[in-house]
């Protein structure tokens, strides 16, 4: 089967398209033909040697994928052959709180491999039936960038009508969060540096705009848009170089989902406004497959479709890569596999 795979050491130039032996089924396996997958910023961290630089070479990356059940072992009784499915990015958190045996060693594109690949067996218990209205590549979206936004703000926010949210930026997450956060009724604010961005962001409800390199007091835009109050909710992507504005732009009590560190991993934050002012901070780490399959049904209902800015070949996966390096993309990133 071919697949792309990291092969001896780390960079997106070391990317190459190769081919493998079929996978052989164990007890409670299934085996998908991999129609499309999607990149996520982890995945591009992963590929880099930045996410874990021990991570074992070589790896199939992308933990996103989508694709049609072709065989099943003996003892799978969760889904059968011609079901559309994606595999969930932690396959050993099912349900429930997450913990070390659940997540560290499960997720795939790294330490497992990942979707990148014509063929992959994966375990009945790590699938989740895909909604039908759904193609492939925006089906392959929903694993990683959707489950995470719907952590956020859902799972762990529990968002309200009314709420207002701000987003930043307009990546996979962020757009999946301003998404969840319309079809329940709440006020969206988002930031990017790109006017042409904020006004497709616009175009799928945002209520406000602010391009953070006209307005680099963002945090003070954010107050004066809501009356002083400050916002309900923060999608916070940006890590130690945006994180002392969220806290400056969320409300007494309110709740920052700490989900991304594209501005930095490390750096002085002045923790006394969270103290003082009773700001819930909440690291995320996508979601189980309980929590993937009530956000289906929530997707069913509201028709949300996920965007997806570009479609690759899988012989292109060092420009998909390239693409996500450069911020380039609105939303997300596909690779279709044929």
């Amino acid at each position: 089967m071919k697949c792309v795979e990291l092969a001896d050491q780390f960079g997106i130039e070391h990317l190459r398209l190769t081919e493998r032996p079929h996978p052989e089924l164990k007890f409670g396996e299934v085996l998908i033909r991999v129609r499309a997958t999607s990149l996520n910023y982890r995945d591009l961290m992963t590929v880099t040697g930045v996410y874990n630089p021990k991570q074992p070479l070589p790896l199939i990356p992308l933990s996103d994928g989508v694709g049609e059940v072709v065989a099943v072992g003996d003892g799978v009784t969760r889904v059968a052959v011609g079901d559309r499915v994606a595999g969930i990015f932690a396959q050993g958190w099912t349900a429930g709180e997450p913990a070390v045996e659940k997540v560290r060693t499960t997720t795939l594109g790294g330490p497992l491999d990942g979707m990148l690949t014509e063929y992959r067996a994966l375990s009945q218990e790590g699938v989740v039936k895909v909604p039908d209205y759904l193609n492939d590549e925006e089906a392959a979206t929903l694993p990683c960038a959707a489950l995470t936004a719907w952590s956020a703000l859902i799972a762990h926010g529990q968002l309200k009508p009314g709420d207002t949210v701000l987003v930043q930026g307009t990546g996979g997450v962020s757009i999946f969060a301003l998404q969840f956060a319309k079809a329940a009724g709440a006020r969206v604010i988002i930031t990017s540096g790109s006017d042409e961005k904020l006004e497709r962001a616009k175009a799928l409800g945002a209520d406000e705009v602010i391009n953070y390199r006209q307005a680099p007091d963002w945090d003070k835009a954010v107050r004066e848009m809501t009356a002083g109050r400050g916002v309900d909710h923060v999608v916070e992507v940006g890590g130690t170089g945006t994180l002392a504005k969220s806290i400056r732009s969320v409300r007494f009590g309110g709740h920052i989902s700490l989900i991304g560190v594209l501005s930095g991993r490390t750096g002085e934050i002045d923790i006394a406004p969270v103290l003082m002012q009773n700001i819930r901070v909440q690291g995320i780490i996508v979601g189980s497959r309980e929590m993937f399959e009530a956000m289906n049904r929530a997707l069913e209902q509201n028709r949300i479709r996920p965007v997806v800015d570009k479609i690759f070949a899988l012989d292109e996966a060092r420009q998909a890569f390239g693409l996500m390096a450069q911020g380039g993309h609105f939303g997300k990133i596909c690779i279709r596999i044929d």
